[in-house]
């Protein structure tokens, strides 16, 4: 089986975040690479790593990066995959910076953007573009989305029984 999604880090200090990536690929049976890289510190190997993309058979590439959040885009720059951006929460601004730097990509080069520390949607959105062409994948997006909606009753019947205080007293 051909890897799908590469998952590049722009430093090891993303790896605890990018683990829920990393656990909802694997939900979804999705192989995956995990690589570090730096659009700054080491530009040559980040525009390799997206020129070889596709001819290596990845399909999208998530990139985590927080401050200036360079390296989605550099990325998105170098290859035609989808690249999906995960501002990583950091510095002075909490990932605000890095959220803008990765939504704010000019004409022609675009990334897709989640939440700051938004791993597991960006494997989600990962799992959703792949879905569109492997229908094992699409299934199990069903059954999640179905199990989202189940969580969703399960929560509600439990709080008409409690009220609101026994709800919350169970909660905490």
């Amino acid at each position: 089986m051909s890897v799908l999604v590469g998952i590049v880090l722009g430093s090891d200090s993303d790896l605890p975040l990018m683990k829920d990536a990393v656990k909802t690929l694997e939900k979804f049976g999705i192989s995956y690479e995990l690589s570090i890289s730096s659009a700054h510190r080491a530009p040559d190997k980040t525009a390799a790593y997206a020129r070889t993309a596709e001819s290596r058979g990845l399909k999208v590439i998530i990139a985590a990066a927080g401050l200036a959040a360079h390296l989605p885009g550099v990325l998105a720059a170098h290859t035609v995959l989808p690249v999906i951006g995960v501002p990583v929460k950091s510095g002075a601004l909490d990932g605000v910076d890095a959220l803008y730097s990765i939504a704010q990509m000019p004409p022609g080069i675009p990334v897709a953007s989640v939440a700051i520390n938004g791993a597991k949607n960006a494997a989600i959105l990962a799992a959703q573009i792949i879905a569109l062409s492997d229908d094992t994948v699409r299934q199990k997006l069903h059954r999640f989305k179905e199990e989202l909606a189940g969580e969703v009753e399960a929560k509600d019947a439990r709080l008409k029984e409690l009220g609101v205080d026994g709800y919350l007293s169970v909660k905490q």
